[in-house]
C-alpha cells in the first residue's frame, strides 16, 4: 500500500480517531497483526485557530503546505488533513502537493450520494457552517445543504472549541446538539453531516432518526481505499 501522511493535531483527539480507524479498517482487510504504514505531522491547534479567527487564511495555507511537504519528505504518498475547517484552503494546498490529497468534502459527498440523499444538514465550526467550501463541493453532487440558525451556530461553535477540542463530552451539550439536529430534520434535511471531526465523539448514529455522516470515519476510510488501490491492480 501507499504510505499515508496525516496533517494532525487539529485537534489531537480527532487525529487519534483517524489513527484508530485507519488501523482497525486495515486490520479487517489484512488480518493477523497487520497495521498500515503512515506518518503524522502534529500541528499546534491554538496557532492555527488564532490565524483562522484573524482571517489570515493565507498563513494557514502556508503552514499546511509546509506540513504536507514534511510528510512527503517522511515518505508519505497520500496526504490527508484530519480536520474539516482548514479544508477551506484545500484547493490552494493541492497546487503544492504532487501526491493525492483527497478532500473531506468530496469523500462525504460520495457517501451521501451512495445513500441516495440530496438534502442534508451541516454541523461544524462557524467557519465551516458559514463557509463556501462545503456548499460548493456538494453542489457538484446535486446535494443541498441546510445550516442551523445563527444562534444555534454560535452554540455549536462554542461547544466545539471550548469542550470537544479538549475532549470534554457533556450530556447537556449533546442534548442541545440533538435539538438543533431535529430542527434541521424538520426543515427538510434527510441526513446530517457531522462536519467537524470532533463532533462524532459526541453524536452517534443511534442518537439520530436520519443517516449521520461521520466525516472522520468517511475521510479515513476513503484515504485507506486510495492507499490500497495499487494492491488491487
Amino acid at each position: 500500500m501507499k504510505k499515508i501522511g496525516i496533517i494532525g493535531g487539529l485537534s489531537a483527539y480527532s487525529t487519534i480517531e483517524y489513527y484508530r480507524i485507519l488501523i482497525e479498517e486495515y486490520n479487517k482487510i489484512k488480518g493477523k497483526n497487520h497495521s498500515p504504514e503512515l506518518v503524522i505531522e502534529s500541528l499546534d491547534l491554538e496557532i492555527i485557530s488564532e490565524l483562522m479567527r484573524a482571517d489570515k487564511w493565507d498563513q494557514v495555507a502556508e503552514i499546511l503546505i509546509e506540513s504536507a511537504q514534511n510528510l512527503i519528505l517522511a515518505g508519505a504518498e497520500i496526504i490527508i488533513m484530519a480536520t474539516n475547517t482548514p479544508h477551506k484552503v484545500h484547493s490552494e494546498i493541492i497546487k503544492h502537493v504532487p501526491f493525492p490529497f483527497p478532500s473531506i468534502m468530496d469523500a462525504t459527498a460520495e457517501a451521501i450520494v451512495a445513500k441516495g440523499i440530496s438534502k442534508v444538514g451541516l454541523l461544524g465550526t462557524r467557519f465551516t457552517m458559514q463557509g463556501k467550501f462545503y456548499p460548493e463541493t456538494l453542489a457538484k453532487y446535486s446535494i443541498e445543504i441546510f445550516v442551523p440558525s445563527p444562534e444555534d451556530q454560535e452554540l455549536i461553535n462554542n461547544v466545539i472549541w471550548k469542550e470537544l477540542a479538549r475532549h470534554e463530552l457533556k450530556q447537556e451539550s449533546k442534548e442541545k446538539y440533538l435539538e438543533i439536529i431535529n430542527k434541521l430534520i424538520e426543515n427538510g434535511a434527510k441526513g446530517i453531516i457531522l462536519g467537524c471531526t470532533e463532533i462524532p465523539l459526541l453524536i452517534k448514529q443511534e442518537d439520530c432518526s436520519v443517516p449521520v455522516f461521520d466525516t472522520t470515519a468517511i475521510h479515513a476510510k476513503a484515504a485507506l481505499k486510495l492507499a490500497l488501490e495499487e494492491d488491487d491492480q
